[in-house]
């Protein structure tokens, strides 16, 4: 028996975790079976994805649906029982339940975990047979499904998906998990076991699905401290709660070197009645607390999702919400839309709470009974303008001074807003060159445009261009590095000795800078204006900025005995 399991990812660096469990199990029932895995991506083109997947004999298709991918595999699953119309069609995933009408009959549902289907299943597949739809036991026992040759062949150059727990321990009303609530865990030694072999094959990036990786905070600090103790550079992606950190847990982080960590949080409003319409209990205090300790360390990446459209969630709630986490400082503010999902405790909800939503996947919320559907696409909007111009390592001192600065984050970025449509920017490519055109036309009208249009410059430069272009006027940087050629000393540590100078001019960019320029990056030397070198190779921190050092001012130029300030 031939059967092809397909899935359809969001991106090509992307890895379906759902295939190689669903190809275990079908050569544990039919071990005489023969199994191909297919994975596309959402922009793939259509026809050439219907093709593959229609090529040469099998005799069973396996699809696994996400709310992301329900559209495309419905769209394929009908054209597909058109040219194989006696080839049996298998649906599994948490969308598959709730694809409703339109399913050709050659198509079987199967709801739940692929490790608690009958037997039965099996031997209906097996003898041509199927029913319309069958429901598998949660609770089962799973390991890691992948195999030594996956690595090579369709794991190849993808993000890898791990769990070691299956279930959340918290009820969020609009997240599936609240429909059946208990967390299974593996056992420690079992996924160190898998670990090591999975990272043994050196992948960039794997990301734990666990819904809460913390829940336990002993458990998670052991795996923590397994991982970092593997060789390799590979990068670890968690959804943890920052509330649950202990004190063993940040000690441990700090030594976690940047790159090998990357936090999601799921922060959602700080908002107390949505908080508590959603049956989240958020102590706010203790999560600002922990995310400032853990952006200070500069160590780890961290992503802070809220969501647009939550009960009780009004234009200025989500004002002072959005004004909350972008004090917190992460390197990543998402701002998604509510999805309201069938079968969540908040689909029964849609009357009392006023929500409207697209009846198809995704299941975006429209309006609610405190957003109308105007003000709503316009926090849309703004969400896509904070994921440009912030979600980035574009212009991370500029954002720091306007946390500082600024009374109203919000109110900045509604008029950035403004600007972005004036340009049709959601139209063009999202370049640092036109986002850093777009804050330096907001500057001219600004009682601080000078220091923000040196903000802009030091960024600039900080994140690796060698030149600056013509929106961001200043003295010119060969000049600047002509002067310093001929006032520095021959030799002056730690930057260079007398045979290293010529390649640390040709190779490091000087900046001159105001005096309060240099207080707010953290260079201040107290002594007024000064320049600021960007050494050639050297990167620093989770955005990999070039590092920036003040060198000594003027009047100490000559002596060649002082150390350049850090």
């Amino acid at each position: 028996m031939r059967i092809k399991l397909v899935a359809v990812n969001g991106r090509y660096t992307h890895s379906c975790l759902a295939l190689y469990y669903v190809r275990n199990e079908l050569a544990r029932h039919l071990p005489a079976g023969e199994v191909e895995l297919l994975q596309f991506a959402l922009n793939d083109p259509y026809y050439q994805t219907l093709l593959r997947i229609a090529a040469g004999k099998a005799d069973a298709l396996f699809f696994s649906v996400y709310i992301w991918s329900a559209h495309f595999i419905k769209r394929l699953v009908i054209d597909l029982a058109r040219l194989l119309p006696e080839t049996p069609i298998v649906l599994g995933g948490p969308q598959a339940p709730f694809m409703g009408e339109g399913l050709p009959p050659s198509c079987t549902v199967v709801a739940g975990e692929v490790e608690g289907l009958p037997p039965g299943f099996y031997r209906d597949l097996a003898a041509g047979g199927l029913a319309r739809s069958y429901a598998a036991e949660a609770g089962r026992p799973f390991a890691m499904p992948y195999r030594e040759e996956d690595f090579s062949t369709t794991l190849a150059n993808r993000q890898i998906y791990y769990e070691s727990t299956r279930g959340c321990p918290f009820g969020c009303t609009y997240c599936l998990s609240a429909a059946s609530r208990g967390v299974f865990s593996l056992e420690p030694g079992q996924v160190e076991e898998e670990l090591a072999r999975l990272v043994g094959h050196g992948p960039p990036v794997v990301r734990f699905v666990d819904r809460t990786f913390n829940a336990h905070p002993g458990r998670a600090l052991a795996l923590w401290q397994f991982l970092l103790s593997l060789p390799g550079t590979t990068c670890f992606h968690f959804e943890i709660a920052p509330e649950l950190f202990s004190e063993a847990m940040f000690d441990f982080l700090a030594t976690v070197p940047p790159g090998r960590f990357q936090f999601e949080i799921g922060l959602q409003s700080t908002n107390p009645e949505t908080l508590a319409a959603i049956n989240r209990n958020n102590d706010m205090a203790r999560i600002a607390a922990n995310i400032g300790r853990l952006v200070a360390m500069d160590n780890i990446h961290l992503h802070v999702d809220l969501i647009l459209g939550l009960p009780f969630e009004t234009g200025e709630s989500f004002r002072r919400s959005f004004n909350d986490v972008f004090a917190l400082a992460p390197h990543h503010i998402q701002m998604g839309l509510l999805k309201v999902l069938p079968a969540t405790p908040i689909s029964r909800q849609t009357e009392a709470f006023g929500l409207i939503a697209c009846q198809e996947p995704p299941y975006e919320v429209l309006a609610s009974g405190w957003l109308t559907q105007p003000e709503l696409a316009e926090l849309y909007w703004l969400g896509q303008c904070v994921e440009s111009f912030c979600n980035n390592r574009f212009f991370p001192s500029l954002w720091s001074y306007l946390r500082r600065a600024e009374p109203d984050p919000y109110g900045f970025f509604t008029g950035l807003l403004t600007v972005a449509h004036h340009h049709r920017f959601f139209e063009l490519a999202r370049t640092q060159e036109l986002m850093s055109r777009i804050l330096m036309e907001m500057a001219v009208a600004r009682l601080d445009r000078e220091l923000f249009a040196e903000l802009l410059r030091f960024d600039w430069l900080r994140s690796g261009h060698r030149f600056l272009p013509d929106h961001l006027p200043g003295a010119p940087l060969i000049a600047t590095r002509d002067r310093l050629y001929h006032l520095l000393p021959l030799e002056m540590a730690p930057l260079y000795h007398g045979r290293d100078r010529n390649d640390f001019f040709k190779k490091g960019l000087f900046l001159d800078c105001s005096a309060q320029l240099l207080a707010e990056v953290g260079l201040a030397s107290g002594k007024g204006p000064g320049t600021v070198c960007f050494p050639p190779r050297e990167k620093e921190g989770v955005l990999g900025l070039q590092r920036a050092l003040l060198l000594p001012d003027a009047a100490t130029l000559g002596a060649g005995h002082r150390r350049p300030r850090h």
